[in-house]
């Protein structure tokens, strides 16, 4: 039996942290290793707990998830983050992302999809196939929209990129998994997540998340699509 997914909470509201705790210590093949209450203290924690993904708070008192996030994951070997939020903090999504946040979560996410969210992390990919993500994709669209300068970017892009190793980059920026990736194109998951490799290499991108950004800068893709 492999090890458990190794996880560090860390949000501000002591009831928060003990339902993620025991939804998250439920699940037989993840362990709650830690927990924090503030970003402040997220350096130690990770230090001391050496957790694979860290569930990250944006709101905190004194240093914000956000700024937590991008000090931890500048940091070689760095575990993944889990930025969770809310609609009424939608703004601060693209942020977290930016700042290195392998996916997001919604505070209400039902307890399955929230333990499957820290299993799809730990394997490396990206929170961007669920369908509430894809809606908050959705809506942050707008914000995304293509300028006139996009083109010569764009087309670096599609010169760069195989024909299609650029349709699994499409694929990816619409919210898709691997293996809904492997369906939609008669292939295996593997040879997607090859594929994937060879993208975000290519591109010079640090993991998905920032394919999916890059695509909809590009105008590769869009909420009208």
């Amino acid at each position: 039996m492999s090890e458990p997914v190794r996880v560090l909470l860390v949000d501000d509201d002591a009831l928060v942290r003990a339902g993620l705790s025991m939804i998250l210590s439920a699940a037989p093949d993840v362990a709650v290793v830690g927990e924090a209450t503030d970003g402040a203290e997220v350096p130690g924690a990770v230090s001391q707990h050496q957790p694979d993904v860290v569930l990250m708070d944006i709101r905190m008192p004194r240093v914000d998830g956000l700024a937590a996030t991008e000090t931890l994951r500048s940091r070689a070997g760095a575990p993944e983050v889990i930025v969770l939020t809310t609609f009424d903090a939608d703004e601060y999504v693209l942020r977290a992302l930016r700042a290195g946040a392998s996916g997001f979560l919604l505070k209400d996410t039902p307890p399955a999809q929230l333990v499957d969210g820290v299993r799809t992390i730990a394997r490396g990919e990206s929170l961007l196939a669920p369908a509430v993500t894809r809606s908050l994709i959705g809506h942050f669209a707008e914000r995304l929209r293509p300028t006139d300068t996009s083109r010569p970017a764009r087309d670096t892009v599609v010169r760069a990129l195989a024909p299609r190793e650029l349709e699994v980059l499409e694929h990816l920026a619409a919210g898709l998994s691997n293996a809904e990736i492997a369906a939609e194109l008669v292939i295996s998951s593997e040879t997607v997540k090859t594929y994937v490799s060879r993208i975000l290499t290519k591109l010079d991108l640090r993991d998905r998340v920032q394919a999916v950004v890059l695509a909809y800068r590009i105008g590769l893709v869009s909420n009208t699509d």
